[in-house]
């Protein structure tokens, strides 16, 4: 079974943003993809996810989440991200023309961009207790999520279990997927 962070231009061309994608399960909903909807997702041969899959991969029960609902510590992000979810907020902007939605997607990474660029880098990444919950409340030995793109492994010690944390890459520049086998988990570049 393999997951994939996919560049946004070999997917869906006509589309110029949306989130990680797990390939073949396919599509943990973004805000984007969730706005964007199942319409979307059919159109990609995408099946949505819900906020929080845990799946037996090789006999390693995993769990795949989009990764920004761990960053607990940035309280202003947490705020945004559940105004986004709120279900009037988004049927508010679906009626939107798309070129106006563009331009406030536009903005909004704008301000992303720049309000990251104030933020101390310790609020911007995973609070680490909010990690160890989340293992704990859905018994996972491993997590695989984005959101942060600092692509590493990280192992955690959670009551005395070992766990591993999976940080996919970010899609802007270069394409990767994960290759999840009984030999464990492989980052694998997509090449051009």
């Amino acid at each position: 079974m393999r997951f994939a962070a996919m560049r946004r231009d070999r997917a869906m061309p006509s589309f110029d943003f949306y989130d990680t994608l797990f390939v073949r399960l396919t599509g943990r909903p973004s805000d984007v993809f969730r706005l964007i909807g199942e319409r979307l997702a059919q159109a990609a041969g995408a099946r949505l996810l819900p906020e929080i899959v845990v799946l037996d991969l090789h006999g390693v029960r995993t769990l795949l989440c989009h990764g920004d609902q761990l960053c607990t510590d940035d309280v202003e992000y947490q705020a945004f991200r559940a105004r986004m979810r709120d279900p009037e907020v988004q049927a508010r902007l679906l009626r939107l023309p798309y070129f106006v939605r563009r331009l406030i997607a536009a903005w909004l990474r704008r301000k992303s961009r720049d309000t990251k660029a104030l933020k101390p880098e310790s609020i911007m990444d995973v609070a680490i207790s909010t990690v160890e919950q989340t293992f704990r409340d859905h018994d996972a030995a491993r997590m695989i999520h984005g959101h942060t793109h600092r692509p590493a492994v990280h192992a955690h010690d959670v009551g005395g279990s070992k766990r591993e944390r999976i940080v996919l890459a970010d899609w802007e520049e270069d394409g990767s997927y994960l290759e999840v086998s009984e030999a464990g988990a492989v980052e694998r570049a997509i090449s051009r």
